[in-house]
C-alpha cells in the first residue's frame, strides 16, 4: 500500500491513537543550528570531519580525553547558545498530556530523542511557562528522563534522552551524573569555539573534575558513546511495545536501537509517519504517511491548522 500526505487522514488517525511515540534524530535540531552528524544531501556532518571512533567511545575518552573534550567543548558551546525551533515547540505541546488532549484526547505521547543538545527538554519547560495557569497544578517535573503528568485523570507523557546530554557530566571515579550549564567548564577548554580550531592537548590534570566531596576523578561527557547502552532502554521499549502510532521525525533510521522502533510498531499492527527532508526509499516503503520537508514546517503544519490552533492548544 503506498504512503500517503494526506493531513487529514494523519489528523484522522492521530485522533483515534491510544499510544503516540515520535522517534527523533538530528533532522529535528537542525533549524537551530545543531550540526548533524552525519551530512545531508552534500552538507556536512560531524563525522565527515571526525572519525566517531577517535571520539565518541570510552576507549577514546581513555586514549585522549583532552582530544575529547575539546571536540564535546565545542558541542556544549553551540548547544548553549542554540533555542528550540517551531518542530521542538510542536513536539512540548504534545508532552503535555491536557494539550495532547485537544488533538488526541484518549493518547499517552512519548518523545523518544537521540538528539544529545537538551532542546526538546527545554522546549518542554518554555511550554509549561507559556501555559502555566491554564495547566492545572504539576504532581511532578522533568528530572532527566521526564515521567511527568500534569493533571490527576489523564495519562501521562515522557520524554527519554536516550543518547544522554551533552551539558552533563559523568565521574570516571563516583559515577556521578550532574547537568551544569558552565561555560567553559574548566579554564584550559575556553580556547575551543568551532571545530576547525587547532587542537591543542590539554593535560589531564586541567581537564573537568568532579567537585564531590573526596573525589576529584575526572569527568566526561555525561553522553551515551558507542557500545553503551543507550538510557532508559527498558522504558523505551515497552512504550515502544504499546504504540500504536509511531512519528519518526529527522532520522535516517541508521542507528540501532532506534532504527528499529518503527518497524517494532508497523510489525504489531501500529501506523508509522515520517517528517523527513529525505526521500528515503527504505522509510517510504515502511511508512503509512510521508511529510517531506524541513520538520520545522511539515511538524507544525500537520499537526495544527494555524498558529491561532496552536496557541488554543
Amino acid at each position: 500500500m503506498a504512503s500517503s500526505n494526506s493531513i487529514d487522514a494523519f489528523r484522522k488517525v492521530l485522533r483515534e491513537s491510544r499510544h503516540v511515540v515520535a522517534v527523533v534524530g538530528a533532522g529535528l535540531s537542525t533549524a537551530s543550528g545543531i550540526p548533524s552528524w552525519r551530512g545531508q544531501k552534500g552538507q556536512g556532518g560531524i563525522w565527515n570531519s571526525y572519525d566517531p571512533a577517535i571520539l565518541a567511545s570510552p576507549e577514546a575518552f581513555t586514549r585522549d580525553p583532552s582530544l575529547v573534550w575539546h571536540h564535546y567543548h565545542v558541542l556544549r558551546e553551540v548547544a548553549l547558545h542554540s533555542t528550540p525551533n517551531p518542530a521542538h515547540v510542536s513536539l512540548a505541546m504534545l508532552c503535555i498530556p491536557k494539550l495532547l488532549f485537544h488533538l488526541a484526547s484518549d493518547a499517552e505521547f512519548t518523545l523518544i530523542t537521540q538528539n544529545i543538545d537538551g532542546l526538546s527538554v527545554r522546549a518542554y519547560e518554555d511550554a509549561l511557562k507559556h501555559h502555566q495557569g491554564t495547566l492545572g497544578p504539576s504532581r511532578s517535573s522533568y528530572n532527566g528522563s521526564m515521567n511527568t503528568s500534569i493533571t490527576k485523570n489523564i495519562p501521562e507523557s515522557h520524554i527519554y534522552e536516550m543518547h544522554g546530554r551533552v551539558l552533563d557530566t559523568l565521574c570516571t571515579q563516583c559515577s556521578n551524573l550532574r547537568h551544569d550549564g558552565k561555560s567553559p567548564l574548566c579554564p584550559a577548554l575556553a580556547h575551543a569555539r568551532t571545530f576547525n580550531e587547532p587542537y591543542h592537548p590539554i593535560p589531564v590534570d586541567e581537564l573537568p573534575h568532579c567537585e564531590q566531596p573526596e573525589c576529584g576523578g575526572l569527568l566526561r561527557p555525561g553522553v551515551v558513546w558507542f557500545d553503551e547502552v543507550p538510557r532508559n532502554s527498558r522504558e523505551i521499549w515497552r512504550k515502544v511495545d504499546e504504540a500504536d502510532l509511531c512519528l519518526v521525525i529527522g532520522t535516517s533510521s541508521t542507528v540501532q536501537p532506534a532504527a528499529g522502533f518503527a518497524h517494532e510498531i508497523k510489525d504489531h499492527g501500529g501506523k508509522v509517519a515520517i517528517f523527513s527532508i529525505e526521500n528515503v526509499t527504505e522509510q517510504i516503503e515502511l511508512a503509512d504517511f510521508v511529510f517531506l520537508g524541513p520538520c520545522e514546517v511539515t511538524l507544525p503544519n500537520v499537526l495544527f491548522d494555524s498558529d491561532m490552533d496552536r496557541d488554543k492548544c
